[in-house]
């Protein structure tokens, strides 16, 4: 740790948690499909647990409805079973070796949770992006401490790492502004 400050490494670690947090929002389910929505679904597939992207192809062929192509014929049964089970509250109509998925609409109370648990993911990013933020000021304090640079140095540096916050920080709440917009447009 002992040399230098890498504010670019600071930067790359917050974009780290705010591109973890657009994967969370990602499968958040608002009333329009998205391919997104099956990523956590697991499949029992040839004795082991396979994510459903390695079974089949998800497509959208409507705002409404999902479509699961699915590769080998022997799998259909286990596919349906795993989407059925994955309390994403989907029903799939098995058409030969696709499963069409239509997205029901999603009523008041249900979009208050989503914007709920929305909220939730956008608080442990802001958490995520403090505690990188945390971590290079206590750098900047060893490199100080070890004489390694000066207290006008560290100052200037903090004001970096600062800023640096503030911008994700800022990132992250659009991305949730967008997000809850989304899940609240009937």
């Amino acid at each position: 740790m002992s040399g230098s400050f890498d504010l670019a490494d600071i930067q790359r670690r917050m974009q780290g948690a705010i591109a973890s947090l657009k994967q969370e929002f990602s499968g958040l389910r608002t009333g329009r499909a998205s391919a997104n929505l099956l990523e956590p679904v697991q499949v029992d597939a040839y004795g082991q647990h396979m994510s459903l992207n390695q079974v089949a192809t998800v497509s959208v062929p409507e705002s409404r409805m999902l479509s699961v192509q699915v590769w080998d014929r022997g799998m259909v049964a286990a596919v349906e079973k795993a989407i059925r089970d994955s309390n994403l509250g989907l029903n799939p109509v098995t058409e030969g070796q696709v499963l069409r998925i239509r997205i029901p609409e999603l009523n008041e109370q249900r979009r208050k949770e989503l914007v709920k648990v929305a909220h939730k993911y956008a608080e442990e990013a802001r958490v995520s992006v403090r505690h990188v933020r945390r971590d290079g000021i206590d750098m900047l304090k060893k490199l100080v401490k070890d004489k390694v640079l000066s207290e006008d140095d560290q100052k200037r540096h903090e004001g970096e790492v600062q800023k640096a916050t503030d911008k994700a920080v800022a990132d992250i709440d659009q991305s949730l502004a967008a997000k809850e917009k989304e899940i609240m447009q009937v």
